[in-house]
């Protein structure tokens, strides 16, 4: 003799209610994009962190910074819009011919302002996409600890360490 299992309308009605809410927390999640064509924008500023560097482990090589049309606004006035984007463009730092080079890609590190949907963290939403990769992500969910912590410190300017050159 088989057994025929009947599920309750409330059992099947709270399990479609998590599946949408997990479904909506996923969608919603703040995923910050790549920023297409970044080496076309304004040029912040570039350095080399060396060995004995206490960022060398983790950032070591030639940094190039990049600022989208509002984030040079916010470079500017020091009020940052939300549609800001700084790129911290990572590479390896070669010796060739008694100079230093740029290697292969580290990393392509990323800062997006919206004030709503990364309010956890500043306004600021942080990525890092790995090597020449537009899709492999380094920090997703972790950038409150691997981004944002450190970056309390510039709290004062709006969360950003560079500056423009004069």
């Amino acid at each position: 003799m088989r057994m025929i299992r009947c599920v309750s309308p409330s059992a099947i009605l709270l399990s479609l209610t998590l599946a949408l809410s997990a479904a909506a927390r996923a969608a919603d999640s703040p995923a910050v994009p790549y920023p297409q064509g970044y080496r076309d924008w304004h040029h912040v500023k570039s350095m080399t962190i060396n060995p004995g560097h206490a960022l060398y482990e983790a950032f070591g090589g030639i940094h190039h910074l990049y600022a989208n049309p509002k984030a040079l606004q916010g470079y500017r006035t020091g009020q940052w819009p939300d549609g800001a984007v700084i790129v911290f463009d990572l590479l390896e730092a070669r010796s060739a011919d008694n100079a230093v080079v740029e290697g292969k890609r580290k990393i392509v590190g990323v800062m997006h302002r919206d004030a709503k949907r990364f309010a956890a963290t500043g306004g600021w939403g942080y990525e890092g996409f790995k090597g020449d990769s537009k899709t492999e992500r380094a920090v997703g969910d972790n950038a409150a600890k691997a981004c944002h912590q450190c970056h309390v410190a510039q709290q004062s300017s709006g969360f950003v360490f560079s500056t423009l050159r004069p």
